[in-house]
């Protein structure tokens, strides 16, 4: 009879450990899922800023690898913020405006 009762109160532990990481997962992946839009906003305004950047240099006649040097970075990186795969730091944004001979203020009002 002890260990019935024993049993049971440790089945019941147990039942309680598992509803509780479940709740746990099932509020981490409505956290997630109500993250996409805020992903997506970010996505957007990378893609916005790649096209600002891209066309300000094509104006200049500047090549990928000019910038980069200038910057001291890979043209990989100057390619990834032209996609809109990634974002400048602002430190890079406000050497990118020198080197465009614009102010950050309308690099960044063309972005949104």
């Amino acid at each position: 009879m002890a260990n019935t009762i024993l049993f049971a109160a440790v089945g019941l532990g147990l039942l309680s450990l598992w509803i509780w990481l479940l709740s746990l997962v099932i509020r981490a992946l409505r956290k997630y899922i109500r993250s996409g839009g805020v992903r997506r906003e970010k996505e957007a305004a990378c893609r916005s800023l790649g096209e600002a950047l891209k066309k300000h240099r094509m104006e200049r006649n500047m090549t990928q690898e000019f910038v980069a040097e200038a910057l001291g970075i890979s043209r990989q990186a100057v390619s990834k913020w032209e996609t809109g795969a990634a974002d400048p730091s602002t430190s890079n944004l406000l050497a990118l405006s020198k080197i465009f001979g614009i102010p950050a203020e309308e690099l960044l009002r063309e972005i949104g």
